[in-house]
């Protein structure tokens, strides 16, 4: 892995962290009723146009970061880099077709003249069998992607082994704890902010993903090895 996908990969790791941060620090009450949500995110104003904007721009980061922490985790966990990485990037092309319905939400709550007939539209739309994948592919591409690149890194034994156990800490408060708590979503903010700054802090060193059995190794290292290799 070069120089520059190291670094394309860790900035994509900050960025996909503090968008995710920001969108769930602004995000207002979540209403099942169309209705109420509308009037929800236009009582919110500019802080819930912000929040969807965040959450929307998130995606493209996300699937970069992802990807490149799959090459990164490749030579430790082929198979379980590989499936998470694949799997991470179906999550964000879901997330990003459902983030363009939460967008349109955002357009349709400036109408209270017509916030009942946006109302019917988006109940229709949400209950469509048409956007069932892309809220599955959303959902369990993103959690599934995520627990196999954390177990992946977890085996490895040798880089920030916390990272591992703190990512499923924040698959349980993201994806259950929020609802039964809102406080929640902000700690499992935190923990994905502070355990994607660690991996893109250590993807950014010269240390080289290398099987739990074998010794860390630098990239220089890697590269005259496989040069050895070729030889």
């Amino acid at each position: 892995m070069n120089r520059n996908l190291r670094t394309l990969t860790a900035l994509c790791l900050v960025a996909t962290a503090a968008l995710s941060l920001l969108w769930t620090l602004l995000a207002p009450e979540f209403h099942s009723d169309p209705a109420e949500q509308l009037a929800g995110l236009a009582e919110a104003g500019s802080r819930a146009t912000i929040s969807e904007m965040a959450f929307v721009i998130s995606q493209l980061p996300f699937l970069v970061a992802m990807s490149g922490l799959a090459v990164w985790l490749h030579p430790a966990s082929p198979r379980l880099a590989t499936a998470g990485g694949v799997l991470a990037v179906l999550g964000a092309f879901g997330h990003a077709v459902v983030g363009g319905t939460t967008t349109m939400q955002v357009v349709m709550a400036d109408s209270p003249d017509h916030r009942q007939a946006y109302a019917d539209l988006l109940r229709d739309t949400m209950d469509s069998p048409l956007m069932l994948p892309f809220f599955a592919a959303g959902l369990l591409g993103t959690v599934l992607g995520i627990l196999l690149l954390s177990i992946a890194h977890f085996r490895n034994r040798q880089l920030l082994r916390w990272v591992g156990p703190a990512l499923w800490a924040f698959l349980v408060l993201e994806f259950v704890g929020s609802n039964v708590s809102e406080w929640s979503a902000y700690l499992a903010g935190v923990l994905y902010l502070a355990a994607l700054c660690a991996l893109a802090v250590a993807i950014r060193s010269d240390l080289v993903v290398t099987p739990s059995d074998h010794p860390p190794v630098t990239q220089d290292e890697s590269v005259a090895a496989q040069a050895r290799r070729a030889e």
